[in-house]
């Protein structure tokens, strides 16, 4: 009698090949030829459509994981996608331009590390990039604390920091996005659950950068490129306090827990107003710069480089490579291969403890094998979920625990796109400021503690376990019925 395709079981060493040629194409293709992970990511669904196939699985059920693998992260494509939007619209309406012009004018020599970490942070929150930071005040911080004597080492590591707390809690992170979308747990829900780790994380930075700070208190500031930066944006925006209540209105409707995507489009909504009745702009080139992206050109290379950039085409990007890195777990998951490879992992880590340090550790190692931060975030994400709703634990567990070992892990590996890119841009090895990160190292050991603790770790309800249980049957039987 011809075995079941759900009876077949996948040794675990086969398991692995799809994984490790992934990774292997993987690091070619980044650091050899500096390409982009859509194609390893291809071919490895691939081979694990080839492994799968040859071991008695129909073409269909794996055409249908792969599917299957898609719709699981359509929830997070179309936020990322209006996330394209808010950006243009807040950049065009003037909202960042008052956050970044406000955070700039606090620098005082004594607290620079500690300061120039909070603008970092408070940029990256606004824009929802760490590189678009790092790229920008993050270069001209060095300049300035590198002309009072700080080591640039000391003053990469408050910049990395900064930019990557703010990447982490904004709703606008296209990594923040991945890690809820990709777990199923609410954008919101995500982000207040990751407060219990990032916030500790950024007190004790702060503290690191103040003790560091006080030997500099008597150095004089260049303050050339910061009054280059707020002249460029007094020049090409009306700079208000007023336009902070847009972003003040969405975390108004976040408390009031409107779903993420409502509360984004009216955030959307609102920096188009103020784009077309505070920054007296053309309705043509504000509705032209959602799907674009906005354009300006304010005769400053560090302020053109932040705000020309947003747009539903910005997100392109980001939105296929989810879609490649959900067919590749699809495929693996709904073949049983993630089962084989995580069946190995859970014999070491039994407890709930230990699988979210597991998640941790994998999410970093992720890092430095695929050499990329969201696959650091998308593969593990597939990989434990079965797992943490087997242990009773809550989605949001595990989205924190994607973040909390891969977006902030993933400055410490110089082949890392991440640390590629900021090796190239603070001209900073990460082996030197990797001491001086500290945010960066903090929160994964503040998330490996409260795992082992159980603090701030939340377990399904009843009513959670019923309703995923009933979402499992549902996809079951649509899976029967599609002819597997």
């Amino acid at each position: 009698m011809k075995k079941k395709q759900q009876d077949i079981e996948i040794p675990f060493l086969l398991a692995l090949i799809p994984l490790v040629t992934m990774i292997a194409i993987m690091a070619v293709t980044i650091i050899l030829f500096e390409g982009s992970p859509h194609i390893p990511l291809a071919a490895g669904s691939v081979v694990a459509a080839f492994i799968a196939w040859r071991l008695g699985y129909k073409w269909k059920t794996i055409e249908q994981g792969a599917y299957k693998g898609i719709r699981l992260a359509l929830p997070a494509v179309l936020i990322i996608i209006v996330v394209g939007m808010i950006i243009a619209s807040w950049i065009g309406g003037g909202v960042i331009a008052t956050m970044i012009y406000y955070g700039l004018r606090i620098i005082t020599p004594s607290l620079f590390l500690v300061t120039i970490c909070l603008i970092c942070g408070v940029v990256a929150f606004a824009i929802g990039s760490s590189w678009s930071t790092m790229g920008t005040i993050g270069v001209a911080g060095m300049g300035i604390g590198m002309s009072m004597g700080i080591a640039p080492a000391m003053v990469a590591g408050a910049v990395i920091s900064g930019a990557y707390f703010g990447d982490k809690m904004s709703p606008l992170s296209d990594t923040t996005n991945m890690a809820a979308g990709v777990t199923g747990t609410n954008l919101f829900e995500h982000i207040k659950h990751m407060t219990y780790t990032t916030i500790p994380g950024l007190v004790l930075a702060l503290i690191v950068y103040f003790v560091l700070g006080r030997q500099f208190g008597g150095a004089d500031v260049d303050e050339e490129n910061i009054q280059g930066i707020l002249t460029a944006l007094n020049s090409n925006f009306i700079i208000s306090p007023w336009l902070m209540l847009v972003p003040v209105a969405i975390a108004v409707l976040v408390i009031m827990k409107v779903p993420a995507l409502p509360a984004l489009i009216v955030g959307v909504v609102l920096g188009f107003l103020c784009e077309i009745f505070v920054q007296g702009g053309n309705v043509g080139n504000a509705i032209n710069a959602l799907h674009d992206g906005y354009v300006m050109s304010s005769g400053n290379e560090m302020v053109d480089e932040l705000f020309n950039r947003g747009g539903i085409e910005s997100m392109m990007f980001t939105v296929s490579l989810v879609i490649f890195a959900m067919v590749f777990g699809g495929i693996l998951e709904h073949t049983g291969m993630l089962q084989a490879i995580v069946k190995q992992i859970l014999k070491v880590a039994k407890s709930a403890g230990s699988l979210i340090a597991a998640t941790i550790v994998s999410a970093f190692f992720t890092n430095a094998t695929a050499s990329e931060q969201y696959i650091s975030i998308l593969l593990p994400g597939r990989m434990y979920a079965k797992a943490y709703q087997d242990k009773g634990l809550h989605p949001k567990n595990l989205s924190r625990a994607l973040e909390d070992g891969g977006t902030v892990t993933s400055p410490f590996v110089p082949w890392n796109t991440c640390g590629v890119f900021i090796m190239a841009t603070l001209a900073v090895h990460p082996f030197d400021y990797a001491p001086y990160a500290v945010l960066n190292y903090a929160v994964p050991i503040i998330g490996i503690i409260l795992a082992f603790t159980g603090f701030k770790i939340e377990l399904l309800s009843e009513q959670d376990m019923k309703q995923m249980e009933k979402e499992q049957e549902k996809t079951n039987r649509e899976t029967e019925l599609e002819g597997v």
